[in-house]
């Protein structure tokens, strides 16, 4: 059996709310070993937590949205940090970073809460889930100002060009790959895809959001990222077994997982 791993969901959102326990049915059918399930607030870090503590092959991340970043006053950042140190599931710090292409909270606010869980991310020792959306250039500053190279971590649903990608490798991060690069249209992520390190590669769904081809249209969910893992094994030319082994291992290298 091909063994995957989910490196980025949000399995406790309301889209889930009714048919979880047979979402994950559908995962482990189709091979899903782990899955983390990614805070974006102090309420939804919480109940991350709280799925995954009910569930062996869960585990969560705990973080500030970009989107959430204005309404993360000293009180919501305390109790990030507090949930961060609360239990073993908790494997990540995020999901943070820089969003300029919805601007839901105002940029000195995203990037005054990006640094603050980078800061966090070394004192619990944890590595990073890093948001990125028409804000590369400075959020390859900030990571780099940060030295985000002492905990590692990943850039998420992946969204930038060749040259991107070698900047991201050179923080010492991996890269995630979602349902886009399976779209008709992707460009620059069939060349990244081929380009990236074995071990630097890990793969996700970012459920419910961005069902990969086939189910556009549809509520994502943790089984499809089998349909990921087929198309970047295709395109790097190698048997989706490796492709699979590789991307497990890797991130559960990252998130201290045995």
């Amino acid at each position: 059996m091909t063994e995957l791993f989910d490196t980025h969901a949000h399995l406790h959102f309301p889209e889930f709310a009714t048919d979880l326990d047979a979402v994950l049915e559908r995962a482990r059918a189709a091979g899903v070993r782990h899955m983390v399930t990614i805070g974006t607030d102090v309420e939804t870090s919480r109940a991350a937590i709280e799925l995954a503590l009910q569930h062996p092959d869960i585990s969560a991340a705990v973080g500030v949205h970009p989107h959430e970043a204005a309404g993360a006053g000293e009180d919501a950042l305390a109790e990030i940090e507090r949930l961060a140190r609360s239990s073993p599931k908790v494997v990540a710090i995020g999901e943070t970073g820089l969003d300029f292409f919805r601007n839901l909270s105002p940029r000195e606010s995203q990037e005054r809460v990006f640094r603050w869980q980078l800061g966090l991310s070394r004192r619990v020792e944890k590595p990073v889930i890093v948001h990125c959306r028409d804000a590369h250039a400075e959020t390859l500053a900030i990571l780099a100002e940060e030295d985000v190279s002492r905990t590692g971590g990943i850039m998420h649903c992946f969204s930038g060009d060749a040259d991107v990608a070698h900047r991201v490798l050179d923080l010492g991060l991996m890269i995630s790959i979602a349902g886009p690069v399976t779209y008709p249209n992707a460009r620059a992520l069939p060349e990244v895809v081929r380009l990236l390190p074995k071990d630097r590669l890990v793969i996700e769904t970012d459920c419910p959001f961005l069902p990969p081809q086939g189910y556009r249209g549809k509520r994502n969910e943790p089984s499809y990222i089998a349909v990921t893992a087929a198309r970047v094994a295709e395109l790097r030319g190698e048997p989706l077994e490796l492709t699979a082994e590789q991307t497990t291992a890797a991130a559960r290298r990252l998130f201290g997982l045995p």
